[in-house]
C-alpha cells in the first residue's frame, strides 16, 4: 500500500506557521472508511518516521495527528516524539477510564493533547482537565458560542484553535476574541474582492513575471532587469553558488550566471523570488502553498499524459494563488501575464484535463481523497504516483525558498 500524507498549516496570531496537521489516507481506501482504522493510523505513523521523515513533513514544527481509541490505549502513538507531536483526540472517542488513564500516561511523557471539534455540553467535559489545546469548528458554531468558549477557556488556561476558517472576516473575529491559532483556507483568499487593477506598487513585479515567462527567454532583457535590482543580483549569485546547485567555479557576471542556470531554472528561481517579494506582507505559507502546487502539477505531468506541458503546469499551480498574493481578482492578474490561454481557462474553472490535474493537486493538499480519486480516474492518472510526487514537491519547495532567497550559506 502507498502512504497518502498531506499537511495543513495551523497559524499563530502573527500568521506564522505554528504547526501542521497531518492529513492521511492509507492506500486507496479513505482513512475514515478503513475496515481497521488502527492499521491505517499505525501505517501513517510508521511512514512518518521511516519514509519522508516527520521533520520533512513539518519542517520541525509540531505535528497534529488524529488518533483512535486503540492507538491511545495500546500506546502506538508513543512511537512519535513527544517534543513535536500533538495528539488530536477525535470527538468519537469516549472518555472512559482506560482511555483517560492512557492519556495521563502520555501527558506524563510530555505529549500535548488537543480536543478536535469541541462542542459545549458534550461528552468532552471529562477531557478538559487533560487537554492543552481545544479546536473549535467555526462552521458548526455560531458567533455567540465562539465568544463564550473563548471566555471560558481563557480562564482555564487552555489554548484555542479556530478551525475551518474560510474567510478573512472569521479570522479577524476569532482573533479578536482571543483565539491563539487558526486553521483553514482563509489565507488563500484575497482581502480585496473588487474588480480593480493590479496595485501600482507591484505592477513592475508582474511585468518581470511576464518577461521570464515569454516563449524564448530574452537573456539580454533579463540581464538588464536583474543588474538594475541589487537585491535580485545578490540573490541570483547566492543561488548559483548554493550547495544544492553544486556549482564551484567563479561566476563573473549576471549573464554568466543566467547561462549556467538555463531557461527552466531561471524561470523557477525568478518565480520564487518575485512571488516572495510580492507576498512580503502575506503569510510565508501562501508562497509555499503556491510553489507546492506548481511543483506538484509539474511532477505529475508525465503520469497524467501531459509531459510536454510540464513547465506550463508549474505556472498553472504557482499562479493559482496570485489573486491572494496581490489582493486582486485572478482574471485581472492573468490578463497581464502571457501564459497559454488553456492555462488561464483552467485557472478560471473551465473543465478539461488541465483543470482536472489542478483539482487533483489542490484536493490532495486538502486531504479530499474522494475528489483526488475521482479526478485521477478521469485523467487516467495512477493514484500511486501522487503521494511520492507530493513529498518530492515539498522538499523542492523548501530547498528553493531557502536557496533562492539566500537563507543558507553558500
Amino acid at each position: 500500500m502507498d502512504a497518502f500524507i498531506a499537511r495543513q498549516p495551523i497559524f499563530d496570531r502573527r500568521l506564522g506557521v505554528y504547526a501542521y496537521e497531518l492529513l492521511f489516507r492509507s492506500g486507496f481506501t479513505d482513512f475514515f472508511d478503513h475496515p481497521d482504522p488502527d492499521q491505517a493510523s499505525s501505517k501513517v505513523i510508521a511512514d512518518s518516521l521511516l519514509l519522508p521523515g516527520l521533520d520533512s513533513l513539518t519542517g520541525g514544527r509540531p505535528a497534529f495527528i488524529n488518533v483512535t481509541r486503540e492507538l491511545l490505549v495500546g500506546g502506538g502513538i508513543g512511537l512519535l516524539p513527544a517534543s513535536t507531536t500533538v495528539i488530536e483526540i477525535l470527538e468519537t472517542i469516549e472518555p472512559d477510564r482506560e482511555v483517560l488513564r492512557a492519556c495521563r500516561r502520555l501527558k506524563d511523557k510530555g505529549y500535548l493533547l488537543a480536543l478536535d471539534d469541541f462542542a459545549a455540553g458534550s461528552t468532552w467535559e471529562p477531557w478538559l482537565e487533560l487537554a492543552d489545546i481545544v479546536k473549535v469548528d467555526v462552521i458548526a458554531s455560531g458567533p455567540a458560542e465562539r465568544a463564550a468558549l473563548a471566555q471560558r477557556f481563557k480562564r482555564a488556561g487552555l489554548r484555542l484553535v479556530a478551525e475551518k476558517v474560510e474567510t478573512q472576516a472569521i479570522h479577524l473575529e476569532t482573533r479578536g476574541l482571543g483565539y491563539q491559532f487558526f486553521q483553514g483556507f482563509f489565507f488563500e483568499r484575497p482581502t480585496t474582492l473588487s474588480a480593480r487593477d493590479i496595485p501600482t506598487s507591484r505592477f513592475h513585479e508582474v511585468q518581470l513575471l511576464r518577461e521570464i515567462h515569454r516563449t524564448g527567454l530574452d537573456f539580454s532583457a533579463l540581464e538588464e532587469i536583474i543588474e538594475h535590482e541589487v537585491g535580485l543580483s545578490y540573490k541570483l549569485l547566492r543561488y548559483i553558488n548554493a550547495a544544492f546547485f553544486g556549482w564551484r567555479g567563479n561566476v563573473d557576471s549576471i549573464r554568466h550566471a543566467l547561462m549556467l542556470l538555463g531557461e527552466r531554472e531561471i524561470r523557477n528561481w525568478a518565480s520564487v523570488i518575485i512571488m516572495a517579494g510580492m507576498a512580503s506582507d502575506k503569510p510565508d505559507e501562501l508562497v509555499t502553498q503556491a510553489l507546492m502546487r506548481g511543483r506538484h502539477c509539474e511532477l505529475l505531468a508525465a503520469a497524467a499524459g501531459l509531459e510536454s506541458r510540464a513547465h506550463d503546469l508549474f505556472l498553472m499551480g504557482a499562479f493559482s494563488l496570485i489573486d491572494a498574493i496581490l489582493d486582486c481578482p485572478l482574471a485581472s492578474v492573468l490578463r497581464e501575464i502571457p501564459i497559454a490561454s488553456d492555462l488561464k481557462d483552467a485557472l478560471l474553472g473551465e473543465p478539461g484535463p488541465l483543470r482536472d490535474l489542478f483539482t487533483v493537486v489542490v484536493a490532495y493538499a486538502g486531504g479530499d481523497w474522494a475528489l483526488v480519486s475521482e479526478r485521477a480516474k478521469r485523467l487516467g492518472l495512477d493514484e500511486a504516483a501522487i503521494p511520492a510526487r507530493y513529498i518530492e514537491a515539498l522538499h523542492w519547495c523548501d530547498e528553493s525558498l531557502d536557496h533562492a532567497e539566500g537563507r543558507r550559506a553558500a
